[in-house]
């Protein structure tokens, strides 16, 4: 073909250029919710991801629902949810949904059944577990039961809170701003749970979900797991200090409540249960593997 194409070639589009300043933050991923193809709108100033999502937040309508590691019902159980409690969700697919738990922003994957819209607790179950009747009675059939530490709605009917689900005894409750007083009451009540890796109160429980609902039930937010918790709970306690109620003793991978100066509540996988135990027994029982059972000893107030 022979003659000249004399129209005009429209010019490139300006590309858009990003610039990355300063060092590589090394985030932890468990606490911050980054993956592959998608990450938390709140870390585009600290991570470049290909696309962001702004959280979406819901509420657990499930008893008790596992975190987990991966979109699969046979992942790893890294957390839990309870009743009532708040996940942010950033990508929501058929059967799961990826994102943050409100209270401690662990990441991971939750059944999408077990969400629904946000709702506004007003109580909390305080019992280690609490009868659901299904009619102001306490002679009515039970429906089935909440954990404690789970949140819901309701008014005060005839000495039972009515709930979306049913009703549940006002001995069972407190209002969600009253928290306890004695963390080591609230974990007392857990006394023969099973123990359950990523646990934290519904049919079993892992030894900083102990620590972690113990806590949280008296108003005092802490991260979900050992290492984490080593280094923000409390203040460390002195060497020479002599251990009291409510101390937070911590091991290699491991953590638990003094109850008084000598006796360790905690919930292991060696007895698989909450127990309360000599602490020196303990010690004695991780010696063989550990140079240095205890690694940190931590108080939460003077």
């Amino acid at each position: 073909m022979t003659g000249t194409n004399t129209q005009a070639r429209k010019a490139p589009p300006e590309r858009t250029r990003f610039k990355l300043d300063g060092r590589s933050v090394a985030l932890d991923r468990r606490v911050h919710a980054a993956r592959g193809d998608l990450a938390d709108l709140a870390l585009a100033g600290t991570l470049f991801s290909a696309h962001y999502a702004r959280a979406v937040p819901l509420t657990c309508v499930a008893p008790g629902t596992p975190i987990l590691s991966a979109a699969s019902p046979t992942a790893e159980a890294v957390s839990e949810l309870l009743r009532g409690e708040t996940f942010h969700a950033l990508d929501v697919m058929t059967d799961w949904a990826w994102g943050f738990c409100g209270h401690d922003g662990y990441v991971g994957y939750i059944r999408r059944d077990a969400l629904d819209l946000l709702e506004t607790a007003n109580h909390r179950i305080t019992a280690k577990a609490a009868p659901l009747f299904s009619a102001p009675d306490i002679k009515a059939p039970i429906a089935d039961y909440r954990p404690g530490g789970a949140l819901f709605s309701g008014d005060v009917v005839d000495g039972f809170v009515a709930c979306a689900e049913g009703y549940i005894h006002v001995r069972h409750i407190s209002a969600i701003d009253a928290p306890a007083a004695d963390w080591v009451a609230v974990a007392e009540r857990y006394l023969g749970q099973p123990y359950v890796w990523g646990g934290r109160g519904h049919r079993g429980i892992d030894c900083s979900g102990l620590v972690q609902v113990a806590l949280g039930q008296c108003g005092i937010a802490v991260p979900r797991d050992t290492d984490l918790q080593c280094e923000g709970i409390g203040n460390p306690i002195a060497g020479d200090a002599i251990l009291r109620r409510g101390d937070i003793i911590f091991f290699p991978g491991h953590v638990g409540i003094m109850t008084d100066g000598k006796t360790l509540l905690h919930a292991n996988a060696h007895w698989m249960a909450v127990v309360a135990e000599p602490l020196a027994d303990v010690v004695a029982r991780l010696a063989g593997d550990h140079a240095q059972p205890i690694i940190a000893r931590r108080r939460i107030g003077a």
